[in-house]
């Protein structure tokens, strides 16, 4: 009976990590991109305020 409850005991323990990893990425505050037009993320605070960080850029090459 011991093998069934360490069988029982890890699918627990393995559910319950899962439920938690699920939590911890729903509650996870997106970051606003492309916001405003920009094609890269803004800097919202800080003494780089206002600055876009990854601006993406397309040749016109490419088009």
């Amino acid at each position: 009976m011991s093998r069934h409850t360490k069988l029982l005991n890890e699918f627990s323990r393995s559910k319950s990590q899962a439920e938690f990893l699920n939590k911890l990425q729903k509650s996870r505050k997106a970051v606003e991109i492309n916001a405003n037009g920009t094609s890269g993320y803004k800097i919202q605070n800080g003494k780089n305020r206002g600055k876009v960080l990854k601006h993406l850029k397309k040749s016109s090459e490419n088009i």
